[in-house]
């Protein structure tokens, strides 16, 4: 007696959709727990060391979140006004928060006692943040000012007041003491070297007002953000652009590396996190929330990925373990030895170690009641317990999974066959809709022969020939679709003979167009190097 093989179904990714290494590693975040806070969370910075903490800032505090327990670690509640853009210290032991009051406040994370106040702002800080050699700090205002700190003095080193608006953007470099970042509401970005006291080294124009930026740790490539574009600019070329991206469909906010700087992850307003490959720039995931987003923190091993969001909400995704992938994918499920053994000729698209999809109940009861109808040669149950609403419409490989099998048994007309109006409008309504789908098509063209096979000399009512009627109307125009495809193919076929018989026919033309192109000036060279492309 041999074992009872359940039936395999397809799975196939959606129609422009493509499946990369970078989606089933990003799909590995679990389902995320959600935090709600009473405003807006302006800032999210994750501890650079172990345990991972994340500074979260909102309202007028300052919370330390614990990863794992996602309960509150620490809390600092010394603002008389709004809290901004809370930043960790290297090792983790030291946070800095700007305030509407205009001054920076520097806590203890161990003992949450306030140890210095940095006052000289006339306006609102909004970013502030420790230098490399973790005894300086730079501050961000609303007063239109960039200033570099000295924490043990608490006093001023320098100031630079370049800018005509709004600093609200501002990063440091993580391996010179001396090099800081500025995004502002003037459209500008400026690079300052601390050692040179006069003014920026570096400037351009974002084309929109900045809301963050970003320096890779190289210090070779910078990064700003602001309306809807990305830029990268080219640090040791004096701000040369180098790309222009423009994937959100709303004002991006927030910046962050991860993957050890191997991807870079843009957060907006339109609620979605675009994660890229910082080699082409291209989109390699994208990460949705419920809300607009305002910050991102992710932790350096990527373990954690937390999102601020414009309602209060905090949104915290871990990810999966290869042993929590595991545990699920080789749960104990009841042993049962049936008679036969059905072998379906179908590859899945993924492997349930890498991307683990938990059914719901619903859905695990009938996937069990299907199985067990054709383990009985029930064919006519197996194909009307998938045919309900909701497994047709939100897993159509499962329907399409078990017509499959019963042609493989060839049990399919047996189960279309004797229908009523009610059970034949759920199959006509079902190949109606999914027929035009190239990865059903082929199937489902087979079932549908096969139903006008039995069902062409029957006398049917009104209804069920309106939906007939309907099945024609989408296979005629899909037909119509490959035909007119069919004829641009044949346009293009001939416009590129005729060009390829042109070609040959005057090779003397061809000779002199190559020489020309061998004599274009060196400063038009020179130029093509420094071409900016778009990605969108």
């Amino acid at each position: 007696m041999t074992s009872f093989k359940k039936t395999q179904i397809r799975n196939l990714p959606k129609i422009g959709q493509k499946v990369t290494a970078d989606t089933l590693y990003w799909r590995k975040l679990n389902f995320p727990v959600t935090v709600k806070e009473f405003g807006p969370i302006d800032y999210i910075d994750v501890m650079p060391v172990e345990p991972y903490f994340f500074a979260v800032t909102s309202s007028a505090k300052v919370q330390i979140y614990n990863p794992i327990t996602h309960q509150v670690h620490r809390q600092f509640t010394r603002f008389k006004d709004a809290a901004y853009g809370a930043s960790f210290r290297s090792d983790g032991k030291l946070i800095i928060a700007g305030s509407d009051e205009g001054n920076m406040k520097l806590f203890d994370v161990g003992s949450k006692s306030l140890l210095r106040i940095f006052k000289g702002h006339k306006s609102p800080v909004h970013r502030c943040k420790f230098t490399a050699d973790n005894v300086h700090v730079v501050s961000f205002s609303d007063d239109k000012s960039v200033a570099l700190w000295d924490i043990p003095s608490e006093t001023e080193l320098v100031k630079y007041t370049e800018h005509s608006d709004y600093v609200r953007a501002g990063c440091v470099s993580s391996i010179s003491n001396d090099l800081f970042l500025s995004g502002s509401f003037d459209h500008t970005v400026k690079l300052y070297d601390a050692r040179t006291p006069s003014g920026s080294t570096i400037s351009v124009d974002h084309g929109a007002p900045v809301e963050s930026v970003l320096m890779y740790p190289g210090n070779s490539i910078f990064v700003s953000v602001g309306g809807t574009e990305l830029r990268v600019w080219d640090m040791l070329a004096g701000g040369r652009l180098l790309a222009r991206v423009s994937q959100h469909h709303k004002t991006i906010t927030c910046l962050h590396l991860a993957s050890d700087g191997k991807r870079l992850v843009t957060g907006g307003l339109d609620r979605h996190a675009k994660i890229y490959d910082i080699q082409t720039y291209q989109v390699v995931h994208t990460l949705d929330f419920p809300s607009p987003v305002l910050s991102l923190g992710i932790t350096p091993d990527d373990f954690t990925v937390v999102a601020g969001m414009a309602n209060g909400l905090i949104s915290m995704q871990h990810r999966q373990t290869p042993s929590e992938a595991r545990a699920v994918s080789t749960k104990p499920k009841p042993q049962t030895s049936y008679r036969f053994r059905i072998n379906a000729d179908v590859r899945t698209a993924f492997n349930p170690s890498t991307d683990v999809e938990l059914p719901s109940k619903n859905e695990a009861m009938h996937a069990a009641r299907y199985d067990m109808f054709l383990r009985r040669f029930q064919y006519t149950k197996a194909l009307d317990c998938v045919l309900v609403p909701y497994i047709r419409k939100k897993k159509p490989s499962i329907t399409v999974g078990v017509m499959h099998e019963l042609i493989r048994r060839q049990g399919l007309k047996s189960a279309l066959a004797g229908r009523d109006d009610r059970s034949l409008m759920s199959v006509l309504t079902f190949l109606a809709r999914y027929i035009n789908d190239p990865a059903y098509a082929e199937i489902l063209i087979e079932v549908t022969n096969t139903l006008l096979d039995i069902y062409e000399s029957s006398s049917l009512t009104p209804q069920s020939e309106k939906l007939f009627l309907q099945l024609q109307e989408h296979v005629n125009r899909e037909a119509g679709y490959v035909k007119h495809l069919m004829r641009i193919e044949g346009m293009l076929h001939l416009l590129l003979a005729s060009a390829s018989t042109q070609t040959r026919r005057d090779p003397v033309r061809v000779n002199q167009t190559n020489n020309n192109q061998r004599m274009v000036p060196s400063a038009a060279a020179s130029a093509s190097t420094d071409m900016v492309y778009n990605v969108s």
